[in-house]
C-alpha cells in the first residue's frame, strides 16, 4: 500500500459507467474521466510555520469529488490509485 506524505491523499478512482441510459456501450475514448473517488489513505497534513501540522479535512473511506485535472495516476500491482493534494479535493459526498 502507498503512504502519502504531507497533505496528499490517495484515492481509489470510481470508474464511469460503460453504458448509457439507453444501452449504448461506450468505448474508452468516449468515456468522460471520472472525478469521484474513495479516499484510501491520507497524509499527516501540511506542515505549518510553527512546526505543527494542519488537520486533514478528509479521512479514509470518504467519497469525494476532486478537480478532474489534479493528481497523478499510480499503479501498484493490479490496483490503480490517484495521488493528489488535499487542495484538489472539491467536496465530500455525504
Amino acid at each position: 500500500m502507498l503512504r502519502p506524505l504531507g497533505n496528499n491523499v490517495i484515492l481509489e478512482v470510481k470508474e464511469q459507467e460503460q453504458k448509457t441510459a439507453s444501452g449504448i456501450i461506450l468505448t474508452d475514448s468516449a468515456k468522460e474521466k471520472s472525478n469521484e473517488g474513495i479516499v484510501a489513505a491520507v497524509g499527516p497534513g501540511r506542515l505549518l510555520d510553527n512546526g505543527a501540522r494542519a488537520e486533514m479535512q478528509v479521512k479514509v473511506g470518504d467519497k469525494i469529488i476532486y478537480s478532474p485535472f489534479g493528481g497523478s495516476e499510480v499503479k501498484v500491482g493490479e490496483a490503480k490509485y490517484l495521488v493528489l493534494s488535499e487542495d484538489d479535493v472539491l467536496a465530500v459526498v455525504e
